[in-house]
C-alpha cells in the first residue's frame, strides 16, 4: 500500500493509525499458510512422536530432528537465496516462528539455531563468512549457538570477562573465558562467541568452531523445563581464532548482540503464541471429554471463563506480533530503497521496534504463562501428571520469562527507550505531556454524541495514552534525571504501555477484519468488550501507584480525577461475552480464531 501509515518505534504513544494501514493474520497468503503447514506437519510427524525421548533428555535424537528439519528448508525461512534459503519477509518468518512454538524444547534448540546461532553471521558477517558459515547453517549440515552470558554478567552484558589478544603473527585472537547456560552446547558445530579484544571498553564478535583445540564444554544443566534442549557452559582456554573470523568491526559486538537480542525478543513473542494456541486446544479437548457430576466440564461456568480468558489474551497477543512484524517488513524495504545492503536493512528495521519487542516479550511470555497455568487447573488432577501435555507445557513455559532478557529488565527498557527516541527527536512525546498536564483541570473524556462502535473503542484507547503520557510527565518532572532509579513506577509505565499497545492492535484487527467483510456474528466484538473493560483497571491501578509516589497535597486530587476519568468505560457484560467465546471454542473443540 503506497501511501500505508508507519509510525516509528514507540511513535504509537502520541499518535494513531488507521485500522486499513495495519497487517492482519486473516491476509496472510497461500505460501505463508503452506509454510506454516509443513512446520506442523514436521511436529506432528517427527516431533510429538519422541518428545519423550527428546525430553529424556536425548540430544542426539535433538540434532538429528533439527537436521531433519534443515533437510525440509525449515532453516532457511529467514535467509537470502543466495546463501542457500528463501529469503521469506519478516511476517512469514513469525508466522514460522510462532508455528515451531508449539514444539517444547525442540522449539528452544531450533530457534536458537535459526536466530542468534546464525544471523549475527548473516546480518553482520563478510561475504567469505556468509557463504563459509551461513549456507551450511541454512540447510542443517552446520548448528549454531550464541554465547554472551558469562558468570556475574547475567543482564549486563558488557560487563562480561572473556578476552581476546591478537597473537604474535597477527593471524589468530586467542581466546580466553567462560560462557554460561549456552543454548545447543552440547552439539552445535559454530558458536558466535562476545569477547573483549585487549582492554577494549566493549565487546567484539568471532565465530569459533567447536572442534578448535581449547574450546571446553561442561556436561549439560539440569533444568526445571526445556529438558530436550542442551543448555551447558563452555570454557576457552587459549583457543585460536582465525583473525577472519572476527565478525563485523573491531568493538562492535556488543551492537551486534543488542541487534540480535531486540530480534530474538520479537520472535520470542512469536514462539509464545504458538504454544499458547497449542495449550488452549489442550485445555478445551480435555473438557470436552472429562465428565464430572454427570456431565462435561465444559458445560460449566467457571470452566468457560477460563477458556474464553485463554482465548481473548491469545488472540490478543496475536494482534500484536502481526501488527509489529508489518511494521518492521516495511521499515525494512525502506532502509532497502535508500540504498542499505539487504542484511544491514533487515537488522536496523528489525532493531528500530525496541519498544515493542520488550512490550511483546514481556507481554507474550506472561499471557503464555497464565494460560498454561489454567491449562493445567483446566485438567485438574490430571494436569499434574506427566500423562499429560500440559504438565510439559507447564515447566518449559516458565524459562520465557527469562530468556533474552529478563522481563523485570524488558519491562525498564520499554519507558527507558521510549523515553529517549522522544528526547532524540522521533516524535513529541513531552510537548503533548506538557500540553495535558497544562490543562489537567479541563481535560475531558472527549466523549462525542452518536460515536459508532470502533470510534468509542478508540477514544478509549487514546484516552489510555494521554494518561500515559500524564503520568511520565508527572513522573519527569518529579523525580528528574533519578527516574531511571525508580523501577517501581518505570514498571507501573510500562503496564499500562503494554496493555494499551496490545488493545489497539486489537481494536484495529477487529475493524479491519470488518472492512474485510469477516466477523459476521460480532463475537470479535465482544472479546474486544471484554479486554478494552479489563484494560481499564490494569492501566488506573498502575497509573494510581504511580501518582501517589509523586503528586504532592495540592495536586494528587487532579491526578486522581484524571485517571478514573481517562479509564472510564462502558459497562459491559462480561459473563454473556465471555460464555459466547467460549461456547464457539468449545464447538469448534480448537483454536479456530
Amino acid at each position: 500500500m503506497e501511501n500505508k501509515k508507519v509510525l516509528k518505534s514507540g511513535e504509537f504513544l502520541v499518535d494513531e493509525i488507521e485500522a486499513g494501514d495495519i497487517f492482519i493474520p486473516e491476509e496472510f497468503n497461500e505460501e505463508q499458510k503452506m509454510i506454516a503447514q509443513t512446520i506442523q506437519d514436521f511436529l506432528d510427524t517427527e516431533l510429538y512422536p519422541n518428545i519423550e525421548q527428546i525430553d529424556s533428555p536425548d540430544i542426539n535424537l535433538m540434532k538429528s530432528t533439527l537436521k531433519k528439519a534443515g533437510e525440509l528448508g525449515l532453516m532457511g525461512i529467514s535467509i537470502p537465496e543466495e546463501y542457500g534459503g528463501f529469503g521469506q519477509s519478516f511476517v512469514t518468518q513469525m508466522l514460522a516462528a510462532e508455528t515451531i512454538g508449539a514444539g517444547h524444547s525442540f522449539s528452544v534448540a531450533f530457534m536458537a539455531h535459526t536466530g542468534i546461532g546464525t544471523l549475527p553471521i548473516m546480518y553482520y558477517g563478510s561475504e567469505e563468512q556468509r557463504q563459509r558459515y551461513v549456507t551450511r547453517l541454512a540447510s542443517g549440515e552446520l548448528i549454531g549457538a550464541y554465547c554472551l552470558t558469562e558468570p556475574g554478567a547475567g543482564s549486563d552484558a558488557n560487563s562480561g570477562k572473556t578476552s581476546a589478544t591478537l597473537s604474535e603473527d597477527g593471524k589468530h585472537y586467542i581466546l580466553n573465558g567462560q560462557k554460561m547456560w549456552i543454548t545447543n552446547a552440547n552439539f552445535a558445530d559454530t558458536q558466535v562467541v562476545f569477547a573483549k579484544i585487549d582492554k577494549d571498553r566493549v565487546l567484539s564478535a568471532f565465530i569459533v568452531e567447536r572442534d578448535y583445540p581449547g574450546v571446553v564444554i561442561n556436561p549439560d544443566e539440569h533444568k526445571m523445563g526445556i529438558k530436550g534442549s542442551s543448555t551447558a557452559q563452555i570454557f576457552y582456554n587459549d583457543v585460536k581464532v582465525p583473525v577472519e573470523n572476527l565478525i563485523g568491526n573491531r568493538g562492535e559486538g556488543f551492537r551486534i548482540a543488542l541487534s540480535i537480542l531486540h530480534m530474538g525478543r520479537i520472535k520470542l513473542g512469536a514462539n509464545v503464541l504458538g504454544a499458547s494456541k497449542k495449550a488452549i486446544i489442550d485445555s478445551v479437548k480435555y473438557a470436552n471429554e472429562r465428565k464430572q457430576f454427570g456431565v462435561f466440564i465444559s458445560t460449566f461456568g467457571s470452566i468457560k471463563h477460563k477458556l474464553a480468558e485463554q482465548v481473548i489474551k491469545t488472540f490478543a497477543l496475536e494482534c500484536s506480533i502481526y501488527r509489529l512484524s508489518k511494521d518492521i517488513d516495511d521499515l525494512i524495504e525502506k532502509n532497502k530503497a535508500s540504498g542499505m545492503d539487504k542484511g544491514k536493512a533487515s537488522v536496523e528495521g528489525i532493531s528500530h521496534y525496541a519498544v515493542e519487542a520488550a512490550i511483546l516479550k514481556v507481554y507474550g511470555s506472561e499471557v503464555l504463562d497464565f494460560i498454561i497455568d489454567e491449562a493445567v487447573q483446566i485438567h485438574g488432577g490430571m494436569g499434574y501428571s506427566a500423562e499429560m501435555a500440559v504438565e510439559r507445557g507447564y515447566r518449559d513455559s516458565r524459562i520465557n520469562r527469562i530468556f533474552e532478557g529478563t522481563n523485570e529488565i524488558n519491562r525498564l527498557l520499554v519507558v527507558d527507550t521510549a523515553m529517549k527516541r522522544a528526547m532524540k527527536g522521533d516524535f513529541d512525546l513531552f510537548g503533548k505531556a506538557d500540553a495535558l498536564v497544562a490543562d489537567l483541570d479541563n481535560l475531558t473524556d472527549n466523549k462525542k454524541e452518536g460515536e459508532s462502535y470502533f470510534g468509542e473503542k478508540l477514544r478509549n484507547i487514546k484516552n489510555f495514552k494521554n494518561l500515559i503520557l500524564i503520568v511520565i510527565q508527572g513522573a519527569s518532572k518529579f523525580f528528574d534525571k533519578k527516574l531511571i532509579l525508580e523501577q517501581e513506577v518505570l514498571n507501573n509505565l510500562t503496564d499500562m504501555i503494554m496493555e494499551t499497545y496490545v488493545a489497539e492492535a486489537m481494536a484495529l484487527r477487529i475493524q479491519k477484519m470488518e472492512l474485510l467483510g469477516l466477523n459476521h456474528s460480532g463475537l470479535y466484538r465482544q472479546m474486544l468488550d471484554v479486554f478494552i473493560y479489563e484494560a481499564a483497571d490494569k492501566i488506573r491501578k498502575p497509573a494510581q501507584d504511580a501518582i501517589n509516589s509523586f503528586a504532592g497535597a495540592d495536586s494528587i486530587h487532579k491526578y486522581k480525577r484524571v485517571a478514573g476519568l481517562l479509564t472510564n468505560v462502558a459497562d459491559i457484560n462480561v459473563k454473556d461475552a465471555r460464555r459466547k467465546i467460549a461456547d464457539k471454542l468449545i464447538e469448534d473443540n480448537c483454536y479456530k480464531f
